[in-house]
């Protein structure tokens, strides 16, 4: 990768990370203080609203967070232009050593212990984003799903560890402002959100209204591969990936099933078989009573009664790190309002990159 001037001042290529359709990550170097960071080129992005408005997205929303502990933070950019239009983006961000499905896949022997630390790191990060009414929508390890292509914004998974097991969220791309009044955010799903396996019943279901309690779906998941050390849901498809859950979850009941915005996925389900529940301690043998119990919260076929991010960090499960006075919450929502533009002329004469 070469620099443009002003981060070739800062920063001394180290070596090539990966790279993406719309986009490269590399290794460098801080000239001034020697320590190692990630940068991330974007490129070919203004080709389509769509991709610029997925990069502002991730700007915007990390510049949003910036500070916790438990999200990755931007520290420094820089936007090259051309014809007093922007044309590449570089973000410089901090260097993790791998990524969670790379944790879980590798040789080292993992422990009850940092099952518990990783679950409440990414809870810890999640009530910060939460609270400031942002739904990330794609949490998960890492790559674990190869059909999925990460376009530009990381060769890694979106929570990241360090040698140290400290972990960071990051890849926001896909998140979106979430409100209090359900009919708001009936419609923010169309487009794809989450890596199929660990996506919600309700997204593909078209439940009436989506919460924030799609994150927590995705938390349950990465704590179940954790457990195994293999994901526990990996569907081929869509009919696949609803039928895998139902066999493990069994049948909902009628009420959960009159929620279904879909009156042909209720239609599905209910000339199914009924199903029953298959005890998470068949699945986890080795789990501890108080594990399954926060997994059983966690995947809850019913959004409606999963665990709140809240409640999670209040587990029993999470007690040896759960302290409410170091577990901060966001002032202020973040402004969605750029989603509203259509027109990739007018996000190029935006000052969205900057702001």
């Amino acid at each position: 990768m070469v620099f443009p001037p002003k981060l070739d001042l800062k920063y001394e290529m180290l070596r090539d990370l990966g790279q993406g359709a719309y986009g490269l990550v590399c290794a460098a170097k801080d000239r001034s203080t020697g320590v190692e960071v990630a940068i991330k080129r974007l490129s070919k992005i203004f080709e389509k609203p769509i991709l610029a408005k997925r990069a502002i997205r991730e700007i915007k929303l990390l510049r949003h967070f910036t500070g916790h502990e438990n999200i990755t933070s931007i520290l420094d950019m820089e936007v090259t232009e051309q014809d007093d239009q922007y044309e590449e983006i570089y973000l410089v961000q901090e260097l993790m050593e791998a990524d969670l499905h790379q944790i879980i896949r590798s040789a080292q022997a993992l422990t009850d212990a940092h099952y518990q630390y990783f679950i409440y790191q990414i809870c810890r990060g999640l009530k910060y984003i939460h609270s400031a009414n942002v739904l990330h929508r794609d949490l998960k390890p890492g790559n674990a799903y190869r059909c999925y292509v990460k376009l530009f914004l990381s060769c890694l998974g979106n929570l990241l560890v360090n040698a140290d097991c400290e972990l960071k969220i990051c890849d926001f791309g896909l998140a979106r402002g979430f409100s209090s009044e359900p009919d708001v955010n009936g419609g923010f799903m169309t487009e794809y959100v989450a890596t199929r396996w660990y996506r919600a019943p309700e997204i593909m279901l078209a439940f009436r209204n989506y919460t924030k309690a799609i994150d927590m779906w995705s938390v349950g998941c990465i704590f179940a591969e954790l457990l195994g050390s293999k994901p526990l849901f990996k569907g081929r498809d869509y009919v696949d990936q609803l039928n895998q859950i139902l066999s493990v979850l069994g049948t909902p009941d009628d009420e959960t099933l009159s929620r279904i915005g879909s009156e042909r996925a209720q239609l599905y389900i209910r000339s199914l078989p009924k199903m029953k529940k298959v005890p998470w301690i068949n699945l986890y043998p080795k789990a501890t009573p108080v594990a399954i119990d926060l997994l059983e919260r966690l995947l809850s076929f019913d959004p409606a009664l999963r665990i709140t991010v809240e409640e999670a960090l209040a587990h029993p499960y999470l007690e040896a790190y759960h302290d409410s006075e170091d577990e901060p919450v966001h002032p202020s929502p973040c402004d969605f309002s750029f989603e509203s533009i259509d027109s990739i002329e007018e996000i190029k004469r935006t000052h969205y990159f900057y702001t």
